[in-house]
């Protein structure tokens, strides 16, 4: 890339010098044929206006090809690395509309930073320089006023854009990030705003957000045209100057017609420099909003040396597990990494136990222990916020545990590789993501080299198959499952977890916000088919658990009960009492 880098700057200085050369042998060559000269005497210039005009267009054409192909190669590479560093679990920072204004809008900037800023400042240099020794050669005098006006247009109003912009920029990356959060409520949020009448709120907030970034970039605006003023002012100032001087100083009709259209084009490549003064400071705001991306603190510490990834069968032990979650700075609770909810069925968890937890200044997970063998199947009931996701979070290895430990097969996961982790473990989310593709290309996020046969048994398991039949394989499904109910959507998810068939099968809230007849099918279905799998399930349904093993109940990130269904409804407590609400609200 360096260069291609390279070539694009000498093919844009060799355009501007094409083009001053153009002009200054032409302005001689006109000046110098009003004087009838015997026609030898203007072969030379003839020939270097035919070759400088040529010569333009194909230096120009080189630096578009090359300069826009290290522009994208790099803007490429930029959105690459910034896509490698949200892949591991980040600590909560960014919210999703501002993570999406730094992918989209922010990894533009690289290319603005080449194509705007750089190739200008390097032709406008070089052109700059070529007039200033045409001055030198005809009227030094001249050529120090050029100099001084060439200064000004090219170095100091550019300095001036650039410290304006920077305030104004300070302002607009926010105020952006702001419309676009406000445009995603409004987009994936429209039939939950128009359902509780929001909708009027919602959208009056999007076109205040709107208005308010379309104030910020008016003022923005008035710079960048005080700027382009100023330097037409400046560039005309000094054309006048060096015409008064050159007839002053006897450079004669043609020397000053030379001086004079030089300095005039001399100005065309520096002129846009204000433009490129303003664009760096926005770029240099969006380079640092991608650094903090790339440096966000890992959620978990990776091993330098990674032990082996046990074998199945597989027992995974917690042991006194403590996590605390870090206040997420200025995040909402729901702030995981956008890449993480399109790693199929490993996304994040723990969002409401992240906010509770660390708002209340205590651990989310509080002194767990729990043993899982090969087969066992474990549920993990109690109010919002007791820490049921994050305990799965911690099983994925998507958190660092303060204390206590997570083994499998007697080794702590970590001392192994976090991939190796979640590929043991994982499972289904609270909300699983579609991608706007073909429902059989959504399946095989968890299992890309699946073929037919094991398609069709993943949909089976999840009682998908008359749906899928009846909507075909590829049908196209709506950006984060528009086009499907909720009961659909879960069970595509679950689909996508049985697909992939960790050892240890993890689903967190597999009924959540369904119907209460749809929530009990796919509860029943899903015991069904976890038969004889390990599994540890996080649901605050309790219909149906008389069929797995343990039941654990959390509250405020502590076990307070534990045992078999007809266990714990046979004694006070908090899994009774659900239980018996549960029970009256079926009634």
């Amino acid at each position: 890339m360096g260069m291609r880098l390279v070539w694009a700057v000498l093919a844009g200085a060799a355009a501007d010098l094409a083009g001053l050369g153009l002009i200054a042998a032409a302005a001689w060559l006109i000046t110098r044929a009003a004087e009838q000269p015997p026609l030898a005497a203007l072969s030379v210039a003839i020939v270097a206006t035919r070759a400088f005009a040529t010569g333009k267009g194909v230096f120009r054409y080189a630096e578009r090809l090359t300069g826009h192909d290290v522009a994208l190669r790099a803007q490429a590479r930029t959105r690459e690395r910034l896509y490698e560093a949200l892949v591991p679990p980040q600590q909560p920072r960014q919210g999703g509309a501002d993570l999406l204004s730094r992918m989209v809008d922010d990894t533009e900037a690289v290319q603005d930073l080449l194509v705007r800023c750089l190739l200008p400042a390097a032709a406008a240099a070089t052109a700059g320089l070529a007039a200033v020794v045409i001055g030198l050669t005809i009227l030094p005098m001249a050529a120090l006023v050029l100099v001084a006006g060439l200064v000004v247009a090219g170095v100091l109003l550019p300095a001036g854009t650039a410290a304006a912009a920077r305030r104004w920029s300070a302002r607009i990356a926010p105020a952006r990030a702001a419309l676009a959060g406000r445009v995603a409520d409004l987009v994936h949020g429209s039939a939950d705003l128009a359902a509780y009448g929001a909708d009027g709120d919602a959208l009056a907030r999007a076109l205040a957000a709107d208005e308010a970034l379309a104030a910020l970039e008016r003022r923005q605006a008035r710079v960048h045209a005080a700027a382009l003023a100023g330097g037409t002012l400046v560039q005309g100032l000094t054309v006048a100057g060096v015409v008064l001087l050159a007839q002053a100083g006897g450079a004669g009709s043609v020397g000053t017609a030379v001086l004079a259209l030089t300095s005039l084009v001399a100005f065309e490549p520096v002129l846009p420099l204000a433009a490129a003064g303003e664009r760096l400071a926005g770029v240099t705001a969006a380079l640092r909003r991608l650094r903090e991306v790339r440096a966000s603190t890992p959620a978990v510490t990776e091993p330098a040396a990674p032990a082996p990834r046990p074998e199945p069968p597989l027992t995974v032990e917690v042991d006194d597990l403590v996590v605390r979650h870090p206040v997420p700075h200025g995040a909402a609770p729901d702030s995981r990494p956008a890449a993480n909810a399109a790693r199929g069925p490993t996304a994040g968890f723990a969002g409401a136990d992240t906010a509770r937890a660390a708002a209340a200044g205590r651990p989310a997970v509080d002194g767990v222990s729990l043993r899982l063998t090969p087969g066992k199947r474990v549920a993990v009931v109690g109010p919002s916020g007791a820490g049921k996701s994050t305990l799965l979070a911690a099983l994925m290895r998507l958190v660092e545990p303060e204390s206590g430990a997570v083994r499998v097969n007697g080794v702590d996961i970590r001392d192994l590789a976090g991939d190796d982790v979640r590929a043991m473990m994982t499972g289904l989310t609270q909300d699983p993501y579609i991608f706007r593709t073909s429902l059989r290309d959504n399946l095989r996020l968890a299992g890309p080299d699946a073929d037919e046969e094991t398609l069709r048994r993943a949909v089976r398991d999840a009682r998908l198959e008359e749906w899928v039949e009846r909507t075909g394989w590829d049908a196209e499904l709506g950006e984060d499952g528009r086009t499907v109910s909720g009961g659909q959507l879960q069970r595509l998810a679950l689909a996508r977890a049985l697909l992939y068939d960790p050892p240890v099968l993890l689903l967190d809230e597999p009924a959540e916000a369904l119907d209460e007849e749809t929530a009990d099918r796919l509860m029943s279905d899903l015991l069904d088919v976890t038969r004889d799998r390990t599994t540890l399930l996080v649901t605050h349904r309790l219909k149906g658990l008389e069929l797995v093993d343990e039941v654990i109940v959390l509250d405020e990130g502590r076990v307070v009960q534990r045992g078999r269904h007809d266990e714990l409804v046979s004694v006070p407590g908090y899994y009774r009492d659900l239980w018996e609400s549960e029970v009256l609200t079926r009634r």
